[in-house]
């Protein structure tokens, strides 16, 4: 009796190591079956020139608003506990420490310098960044630099589990679902350009064809179609403030729009606006799992 006792007490307390341990494992190997991209071999400039550009890029498209001002990193612990500990690594270090394919397959794949899938890094916002924009951006990154001690980021266990189950997915699986872009750019230059806009700076947050998203609170983004209802200097106050029609402050954008649009030029919010209207015409695809509410 004794014996059986034990047995029991043993089964005990292996379960909960055996049920971690599975966890773990499934999800570590979930995240470990990304598929690595070809290595970017596009040249890296030096010029000033191109390191401007790049900073200009890195404004335009978010990086400064996630990994601080100085690319410094940032610890998301207050504002996204759910996930475990979401960090925002410094991105200067992180490229001087590997090269231009590493970089590349982080920002555009969603893929890590280990091969594992990255689970907080928006990739499908750069996956129709054009290589010379890449590029011009990885010789930016490599000239900034400031040093700031951070946590090791690391996934809760709710995370895992709802990585297993498929009920939430990682950013390699996303850049991977970023449609193509579908303006010729030979009849339409200008359309072309603002789809180019859109879709490497609005998807983040609004879908990876623009038409909505769900978030995780259950809230929706709109549509970008709803741009054809705004003046174009409505439009222009909606991108560099985040006041809408009606003087309606939004919340997102109003954090979004001061940090990362009021360096664009004229020509670029006329073309992003061009663009955006025009989507009102476009069929907006279904069954797409960003606009599927939270299970």
């Amino acid at each position: 009796m004794k014996r059986i006792v034990l047995i029991l007490i043993a089964a005990a307390l292996a379960a909960p190591v055996i049920w971690y341990g599975g966890v773990f494992v499934l999800s570590e190997a979930k995240l470990r079956s990304a598929k690595r991209p070809p290595a970017f071999d596009h040249p890296i400039p030096e010029d000033a020139a191109s390191i401007e550009r790049g900073r200009r890029l890195a404004r335009t498209r978010g990086c400064f608003g996630c990994h601080g001002q100085k690319l410094e990193g940032k610890d998301f612990k207050d504002q996204w506990d759910w996930v475990g500990r979401a960090v925002a690594p410094n991105l200067a270090d992180y490229a001087k420490r590997h090269d231009a394919a590493v970089i590349e397959a982080a920002v555009r794949h969603g893929v890590g310098a280990n091969g594992r899938a990255l689970w907080s890094m928006p990739s499908y916002n750069f996956r129709r960044l054009a290589d010379d924009d890449m590029a011009a951006l990885i010789a930016f990154l490599k000239s900034a630099g400031r040093k700031a001690k951070l946590p090791r980021a690391s996934l809760g266990w709710k995370t895992r589990l709802s990585i297993i189950k498929g009920e939430e997915t990682d950013m390699a699986h996303w850049a991977a679902r970023v449609p193509a872009l579908f303006v010729d750019a030979e009849a339409e230059p200008r359309r072309a350009h603002g789809e180019y806009l859109a879709m490497t700076m609005c998807n983040e947050c609004h879908g990876l064809d623009l038409r909505g998203q769900v978030l995780y609170e259950g809230d929706w983004t709109p549509d970008l179609a709803i741009v054809a209802a705004y003046l174009r200097e409505d439009f222009e106050k909606l991108i560099t403030t985040g006041v809408a029609m009606g003087e309606r402050q939004l919340e997102l954008m109003g954090l979004v729009a001061p940090d990362r649009y009021q360096t664009l030029t004229a020509a670029e919010k006329d073309d992003l606006y061009l663009f955006l209207k025009s989507l009102s015409a476009e069929p907006v695809p279904d069954g797409v799992f960003w606009r599927m509410e939270p299970r």
